[in-house]
Protein backbone atom coordinates (compact mmCIF):
# COMPACT_ATOMS: atom_id res chain seq x y z
CA UNK A 1 0.00 0.00 0.00
CA UNK A 2 1.31 3.40 -0.83
CA UNK A 3 2.09 5.60 2.10
CA UNK A 4 2.08 9.38 2.34
CA UNK A 5 5.37 10.84 3.17
CA UNK A 6 5.11 13.62 5.91
CA UNK A 7 7.56 16.87 5.73
CA UNK A 8 9.30 15.03 9.04
CA UNK A 9 9.38 12.11 7.19
CA UNK A 10 11.17 13.25 4.22
CA UNK A 11 13.32 15.39 5.68
CA UNK A 12 14.38 12.23 7.55
CA UNK A 13 14.89 10.36 4.27
CA UNK A 14 17.55 13.04 3.10
CA UNK A 15 19.24 13.45 6.45
CA UNK A 16 19.67 9.53 5.72
CA UNK A 17 21.08 10.42 2.27
CA UNK A 18 25.41 10.41 2.40
CA UNK A 19 26.69 14.19 2.31
CA UNK A 20 28.95 15.26 -1.05
CA UNK A 21 32.57 14.99 -0.30
CA UNK A 22 34.24 18.46 0.21
CA UNK A 23 36.01 18.25 -3.25
CA UNK A 24 32.65 17.09 -4.71
CA UNK A 25 30.85 20.37 -3.32
CA UNK A 26 33.40 22.40 -4.01
CA UNK A 27 33.67 21.94 -7.40
CA UNK A 28 29.62 22.19 -7.99
CA UNK A 29 30.16 25.28 -6.03
CA UNK A 30 33.27 26.56 -8.18
CA UNK A 31 31.88 25.48 -11.83
CA UNK A 32 28.99 27.12 -10.70
CA UNK A 33 30.34 30.31 -11.31
CA UNK A 34 30.90 31.98 -14.71
CA UNK A 35 34.11 33.57 -13.89
CA UNK A 36 36.01 30.40 -13.04
CA UNK A 37 39.08 28.88 -14.97
CA UNK A 38 40.18 25.54 -15.53
CA UNK A 39 43.26 26.16 -13.37
CA UNK A 40 40.72 26.10 -10.23
CA UNK A 41 39.34 22.92 -11.18
CA UNK A 42 42.76 22.06 -11.55
CA UNK A 43 44.01 22.97 -8.25
CA UNK A 44 40.71 21.64 -6.38
CA UNK A 45 41.70 18.45 -7.68
CA UNK A 46 45.31 18.11 -7.15
CA UNK A 47 44.38 18.57 -3.55
CA UNK A 48 42.29 15.39 -2.90
CA UNK A 49 44.56 11.91 -3.70
CA UNK A 50 41.21 9.90 -4.38
CA UNK A 51 39.54 11.76 -6.77
CA UNK A 52 43.57 12.30 -8.56
CA UNK A 53 43.63 8.57 -9.24
CA UNK A 54 40.21 8.40 -10.28
CA UNK A 55 40.61 11.06 -12.91
CA UNK A 56 43.95 9.45 -13.91
CA UNK A 57 42.51 5.71 -14.36
CA UNK A 58 39.75 7.15 -16.32
CA UNK A 59 41.33 9.47 -18.85
CA UNK A 60 44.21 6.20 -19.04
CA UNK A 61 41.03 4.20 -20.03
CA UNK A 62 39.68 1.72 -23.28
CA UNK A 63 36.79 4.03 -23.60
CA UNK A 64 39.24 7.07 -24.52
CA UNK A 65 41.96 5.12 -26.24
CA UNK A 66 45.45 7.39 -25.99
CA UNK A 67 47.66 6.50 -27.28
CA UNK A 68 50.39 7.74 -24.64
CA UNK A 69 49.60 6.80 -20.57
CA UNK A 70 48.89 10.14 -19.04
CA UNK A 71 50.56 11.02 -15.73
CA UNK A 72 49.90 14.85 -14.92
CA UNK A 73 46.77 15.53 -13.49
CA UNK A 74 47.03 19.32 -15.91
CA UNK A 75 47.10 17.25 -18.68
CA UNK A 76 44.08 14.46 -17.73
CA UNK A 77 41.44 17.55 -17.08
CA UNK A 78 42.26 19.74 -19.78
CA UNK A 79 42.12 16.32 -22.06
CA UNK A 80 38.62 15.33 -20.08
CA UNK A 81 36.83 18.89 -19.57
CA UNK A 82 35.53 20.14 -16.27
CA UNK A 83 32.18 18.20 -16.83
CA UNK A 84 33.74 15.04 -16.50
CA UNK A 85 35.37 15.79 -13.96
CA UNK A 86 32.63 16.89 -12.27
CA UNK A 87 30.54 13.89 -13.24
CA UNK A 88 33.00 11.83 -11.75
CA UNK A 89 32.83 13.11 -8.26
CA UNK A 90 29.38 13.25 -7.88
CA UNK A 91 29.40 9.62 -9.27
CA UNK A 92 31.84 8.91 -6.35
CA UNK A 93 29.77 10.47 -3.88
CA UNK A 94 25.91 9.54 -5.07
CA UNK A 95 26.60 6.56 -6.91
CA UNK A 96 24.65 4.77 -4.79
CA UNK A 97 21.48 6.86 -5.13
CA UNK A 98 21.90 6.91 -9.02
CA UNK A 99 22.48 3.23 -9.45
CA UNK A 100 19.67 2.06 -6.98
CA UNK A 101 16.41 0.06 -8.59
CA UNK A 102 13.84 2.82 -9.18
CA UNK A 103 10.68 -0.22 -7.46
CA UNK A 104 7.95 2.58 -7.39
CA UNK A 105 8.78 3.25 -11.23
CA UNK A 106 9.13 -0.21 -12.29
CA UNK A 107 12.89 0.82 -13.25
CA UNK A 108 16.03 -1.51 -13.30
CA UNK A 109 18.54 -0.38 -11.36
CA UNK A 110 21.32 2.16 -12.91
CA UNK A 111 18.30 3.19 -15.09
CA UNK A 112 18.61 6.53 -13.33
CA UNK A 113 22.10 7.12 -14.10
CA UNK A 114 21.61 6.36 -17.95
CA UNK A 115 18.70 8.80 -18.23
CA UNK A 116 20.70 11.61 -16.20
CA UNK A 117 24.12 11.28 -18.27
CA UNK A 118 21.39 11.42 -21.40
CA UNK A 119 20.00 14.44 -20.19
CA UNK A 120 23.49 16.21 -19.11
CA UNK A 121 24.84 15.42 -22.38
CA UNK A 122 21.53 16.57 -24.50
CA UNK A 123 21.21 19.83 -21.81
CA UNK A 124 25.14 20.96 -22.82
CA UNK A 125 24.16 19.84 -26.76
CA UNK A 126 21.02 21.94 -26.53
CA UNK A 127 22.68 24.99 -25.01
CA UNK A 128 25.94 24.87 -27.47
CA UNK A 129 23.61 24.80 -30.20
CA UNK A 130 21.17 27.32 -29.49
CA UNK A 131 24.10 29.66 -28.60
CA UNK A 132 21.98 30.57 -25.53
CA UNK A 133 24.04 32.84 -23.02
CA UNK A 134 24.52 29.20 -20.76
CA UNK A 135 27.27 27.47 -19.32
CA UNK A 136 27.70 24.86 -21.40
CA UNK A 137 29.27 23.11 -18.87
CA UNK A 138 26.91 23.84 -15.74
CA UNK A 139 23.82 22.98 -18.38
CA UNK A 140 25.56 19.57 -18.38
CA UNK A 141 25.78 19.48 -14.21
CA UNK A 142 22.59 20.10 -13.45
CA UNK A 143 21.40 17.29 -16.24
CA UNK A 144 23.21 15.01 -14.14
CA UNK A 145 21.70 16.14 -11.25
CA UNK A 146 17.95 16.93 -12.12
CA UNK A 147 16.37 13.56 -11.22
CA UNK A 148 17.80 13.10 -7.91
CA UNK A 149 14.77 13.43 -5.83
CA UNK A 150 13.52 10.10 -7.60
CA UNK A 151 15.78 7.85 -5.98
CA UNK A 152 14.05 9.20 -2.35
CA UNK A 153 10.58 8.40 -2.78
CA UNK A 154 10.63 5.78 -5.31
CA UNK A 155 10.61 3.09 -2.68
CA UNK A 156 6.99 5.01 -1.19
CA UNK A 157 6.02 4.66 -4.62
CA UNK A 158 6.61 0.95 -5.27
CA UNK A 159 2.98 -0.66 -5.97
CA UNK A 160 1.50 2.75 -7.47
CA UNK A 161 2.30 2.47 -10.90
CA UNK A 162 -1.14 1.30 -12.43
CA UNK A 163 -2.83 3.91 -10.03
CA UNK A 164 -0.79 6.53 -11.26
CA UNK A 165 -1.12 5.64 -14.98
CA UNK A 166 -4.77 5.74 -14.67
CA UNK A 167 -5.19 9.21 -12.32
CA UNK A 168 -3.29 10.75 -15.44
CA UNK A 169 -5.77 9.24 -17.86
CA UNK A 170 -8.56 9.91 -16.28
CA UNK A 171 -7.97 12.97 -15.31
CA UNK A 172 -7.98 15.77 -17.21
CA UNK A 173 -4.39 18.56 -17.14
CA UNK A 174 -2.79 15.82 -14.47
CA UNK A 175 1.01 14.19 -15.28
CA UNK A 176 3.03 12.13 -13.67
CA UNK A 177 4.03 14.52 -11.10
CA UNK A 178 0.67 15.43 -10.31
CA UNK A 179 0.14 11.73 -9.74
CA UNK A 180 2.89 11.37 -6.96
CA UNK A 181 2.16 14.08 -5.02
CA UNK A 182 -1.63 12.71 -4.72
CA UNK A 183 -0.06 9.55 -4.02
CA UNK A 184 2.68 10.24 -1.75
CA UNK A 185 2.39 13.58 -0.65
CA UNK A 186 5.43 15.05 -2.70
CA UNK A 187 6.37 15.01 -6.30
CA UNK A 188 10.40 13.94 -6.31
CA UNK A 189 11.25 17.35 -7.74
CA UNK A 190 10.42 18.68 -4.46
CA UNK A 191 12.12 15.74 -2.81
CA UNK A 192 15.00 16.39 -4.79
CA UNK A 193 15.05 20.16 -3.66
CA UNK A 194 14.90 19.23 -0.31
CA UNK A 195 18.41 17.07 -1.08
CA UNK A 196 19.91 20.26 -2.57
CA UNK A 197 19.07 22.20 -0.03
CA UNK A 198 21.07 19.10 2.70
CA UNK A 199 23.58 19.30 0.22
CA UNK A 200 24.05 22.87 -0.02
CA UNK A 201 24.06 22.90 -3.60
CA UNK A 202 24.28 26.21 -5.75
CA UNK A 203 21.71 28.04 -6.27
CA UNK A 204 20.86 27.49 -9.82
CA UNK A 205 21.53 23.63 -9.53
CA UNK A 206 18.41 23.60 -6.88
CA UNK A 207 16.20 26.06 -8.93
CA UNK A 208 16.75 22.61 -12.11
CA UNK A 209 16.01 20.23 -9.73
CA UNK A 210 13.02 21.96 -8.56
CA UNK A 211 11.39 23.34 -11.66
CA UNK A 212 12.85 21.12 -14.65
CA UNK A 213 9.22 19.73 -15.42
CA UNK A 214 8.04 23.34 -14.78
CA UNK A 215 10.29 25.77 -16.27
CA UNK A 216 7.88 28.73 -16.21
CA UNK A 217 8.36 28.46 -12.29
CA UNK A 218 12.00 28.95 -12.18
CA UNK A 219 13.06 32.55 -11.04
CA UNK A 220 13.92 34.93 -13.82
CA UNK A 221 17.67 34.83 -13.04
CA UNK A 222 17.78 30.88 -13.62
CA UNK A 223 15.11 30.18 -16.26
CA UNK A 224 16.86 30.04 -19.28
CA UNK A 225 19.05 26.95 -17.92
CA UNK A 226 15.91 25.25 -16.22
CA UNK A 227 14.40 25.51 -19.97
CA UNK A 228 17.75 24.13 -21.21
CA UNK A 229 17.22 20.93 -18.50
CA UNK A 230 13.71 20.76 -19.65
CA UNK A 231 14.26 20.45 -23.12
CA UNK A 232 17.47 18.07 -22.74
CA UNK A 233 14.99 15.65 -20.39
CA UNK A 234 12.67 15.35 -22.92
CA UNK A 235 15.18 14.40 -25.14
CA UNK A 236 16.53 11.74 -23.28
CA UNK A 237 13.18 10.36 -22.74
CA UNK A 238 12.47 10.70 -26.74
CA UNK A 239 15.19 9.02 -27.00
CA UNK A 240 13.84 5.80 -25.45
CA UNK A 241 15.87 6.51 -22.24
CA UNK A 242 13.76 7.45 -19.11
CA UNK A 243 13.39 5.93 -15.47
CA UNK A 244 10.60 3.45 -16.42
CA UNK A 245 6.88 4.51 -15.93
CA UNK A 246 6.87 7.85 -15.81
CA UNK A 247 8.63 8.25 -19.03
CA UNK A 248 6.76 10.81 -21.73
CA UNK A 249 4.30 11.16 -19.08
CA UNK A 250 5.10 14.50 -18.41
CA UNK A 251 4.21 18.11 -19.86
CA UNK A 252 6.39 19.81 -22.87
CA UNK A 253 6.50 23.68 -22.26
CA UNK A 254 5.95 25.04 -25.09
CA UNK A 255 7.30 28.21 -24.26
CA UNK A 256 10.73 27.08 -24.13
CA UNK A 257 11.66 29.06 -27.75
CA UNK A 258 11.69 32.21 -25.51
CA UNK A 259 14.48 31.46 -23.60
CA UNK A 260 16.14 28.99 -25.74
CA UNK A 261 16.07 29.69 -29.67
CA UNK A 262 16.44 26.33 -31.30
CA UNK A 263 14.38 24.52 -34.31
CA UNK A 264 12.79 21.14 -33.87
CA UNK A 265 15.23 19.76 -36.57
CA UNK A 266 18.16 20.91 -34.61
CA UNK A 267 16.65 19.02 -31.83
CA UNK A 268 16.38 15.88 -33.71
CA UNK A 269 19.79 15.84 -34.51
CA UNK A 270 20.91 16.88 -31.10
CA UNK A 271 19.25 13.33 -30.26
CA UNK A 272 21.68 11.48 -32.61
CA UNK A 273 24.89 13.79 -30.86
CA UNK A 274 23.65 12.51 -27.56
CA UNK A 275 23.84 8.34 -28.71
CA UNK A 276 27.23 8.97 -29.80
CA UNK A 277 28.74 10.93 -26.44
CA UNK A 278 26.80 8.54 -24.30
CA UNK A 279 28.30 5.47 -25.41
CA UNK A 280 31.78 6.87 -25.02
CA UNK A 281 31.20 8.64 -21.53
CA UNK A 282 28.50 5.52 -20.40
CA UNK A 283 31.90 3.85 -19.72
CA UNK A 284 34.11 5.98 -18.18
CA UNK A 285 31.99 7.62 -15.77
CA UNK A 286 30.28 4.57 -14.87
CA UNK A 287 33.63 2.83 -14.40
CA UNK A 288 34.40 6.12 -11.69
CA UNK A 289 32.17 3.90 -9.71
CA UNK A 290 33.62 0.47 -9.44
CA UNK A 291 35.45 0.38 -7.04
CA UNK A 292 33.10 2.08 -4.58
Amino acid sequence: MVKHISQEELQKIVQSVPMLSPSASQLLQLTSQPDHDLVDVINLVRNDANLTARVLKIVNSAAFALVNTVTSIDRAISYLGERIIVGIAIGDCAGQLFDKELSGYESAGGDLWKHDLRTAIASREVVTQSGADISSELAFTAGLLHDIGKSLISDYLQGSVVDAVEMISTEEGLDYLDAEEKLVGFDHTQAGYELAKAWQLPEELAEVIRYHHEPAKASEEFRSLVYAVHLGDNIAMMGGFGTGSDSMRYKLDQNYSDYIRISPNTLASIMLNVDIEFEKLEGSLMSSGENN
